[in-house]
């Protein structure tokens, strides 16, 4: 198969980390793998990576990022990562453990007071609710977990700080006692972003921007778009059921503002646009036990912490425990998608259908970005993720033989 000129700068790139390695002939099979789904409608297009700890060794894209335009799509294009935000919020969390500024165990209300007037709901009917006290404080640990109890936003506003958004936040009842069961809570990360504003001493973008996209080069992760990024910024499509084309889609998480309005808050559940390089950076990071580049971030133990099950039995995706702040791969058997994984493998998947995964037993990064909105099922298991999963595992087995 002909390279595409899309692989061409791989050529010219030095084996540093994060940088490109030299194209190499056995990965071909993974932009042929995804290019099916553009031709029949499914995607506009999609940038698929590969890296071990130290440099890219796969880069591609296919297809379109605007349909409009006709635009096609770049390998540095930028992408809604969607929930693939928290991750990166749990990281600035646990700088600021590692500096004993809080603890995973601090109640969550050590820090935004107005969670200690928690509600919980005991019983609910179509005609009656009953409202009681917590048994206990939800901590940080809870709410990385997705085990804190805490649901979403009833009400919500484009331009409402952190601050302002935290406060209106704890006034909805849980939907069940701190670690008791396992609930999916992304306004619960993003009360987190309002935790590192308290305990870190400046805005939320500010100390990530400073302690982690900074120090490890993530130039193109952002909150805001700005209008030179506008030009490379991979549209987002919803597929029409009656005509079965894709039609374009707006990001229901900026809850009615724009992506380049920078008055919107930095949300730490799912506010972030980043590119494939940016994220294999990373996770690079954490696969190096929390340095990259002479830069140590986190300490191993911490990077360890996190990336451990901390959920018990509690049941949650299928083979899919939690860390904090990141899904774990414990039984890869439980999800087509993750078949090609090792257990232990980290990471977090987006609404639409952004992934990306660090695989600690084989050393490799695996970032995969599509934007499509409602993925049938489960955009962790999309047809598009298994065929990338698969192309990638094909290519890996070849170069071993």
């Amino acid at each position: 198969m002909k390279i595409s000129t899309l692989f061409r700068p791989a050529l010219f790139a030095l084996a540093l980390p994060g940088a490109l390695a030299p194209a190499q002939d056995k990965f071909a099979g993974v932009p042929a793998a995804v290019q099916p789904f553009v031709e029949q409608g499914e995607i506009s297009g999609a940038v698929s990576l590969v890296a071990d700890k130290d440099q890219v060794l796969h880069l591609s894209a296919v297809g379109q990022s605007d349909l409009a335009t006709g635009r096609k799509m770049q390998p540095d294009d930028i992408f809604w990562i969607a929930s693939m935000t928290k991750p990166l919020t749990a990281t600035c969390i646990a700088m600021l453990a590692d500096e004993g500024k809080l603890s995973f165990d601090d109640p969550l209300e050590k820090f935004l007071p107005e969670f200690r007037r928690l509600s919980l709901i005991q019983e609910r009917t179509e005609d009656h609710l009953v409202i009681v006290k917590p048994p206990r404080p939800i901590t940080l640990r809870d709410v990385l977990t997705h085990t804190s109890g805490l649901g979403e936003y009833a009400l919500t506003d484009p331009h409402w700080s952190l601050a302002t958004m935290s406060k209106v936040f704890s006034r909805e009842p849980l939907r069940f006692a701190p670690g008791s069961r396992w609930g999916y809570s992304t306004a619960g990360l993003d009360a987190l972003g309002r935790v590192v504003e308290v305990a870190g001493g400046m805005p939320f973008a500010e100390f990530m921007q400073k302690r982690l996209l900074d120090p490890l080069g993530m130039k193109n992760t952002t909150w805001w778009i700005s209008p030179e990024q506008e030009k490379r910024r991979a549209h987002t499509y919803l597929l029409n059921a009656q005509s079965r084309k894709l039609d374009e889609a707006t990001i229901s998480y900026m809850y009615g503002g724009a992506v380049t309005d920078p008055a919107r808050p930095p949300l730490g559940g799912a506010g972030l646009f980043s590119t494939a390089g940016d994220l294999a950076r990373f996770y690079q990071m954490l696969l190096r036990g929390g340095e990259l580049s002479g830069q140590s971030l986190l300490k191993p133990e911490t990077v360890a912490e996190m990336t451990r099950k901390q959920t018990g039995n509690l049941p949650a995706r299928p083979g899919m425990p939690w860390g904090l702040g990141f899904c774990l791969i414990e039984d890869p058997s439980q999800m087509e998608a993750n078949r090609t994984l090792s257990p232990g493998t980290f990471g977090h998947g987006g609404a639409f259908g952004t992934q990306s995964w660090a695989d600690p037993t084989r050393g490799l990064v695996y970032v995969f970005l599509i934007q499509r909105d409602k993925i049938p099922n489960n955009p962790d298991n999309s047809p598009m993720r298994r065929a990338y999963q698969e192309a990638i595992a094909v290519a890996l087995s070849a170069g071993r033989n």
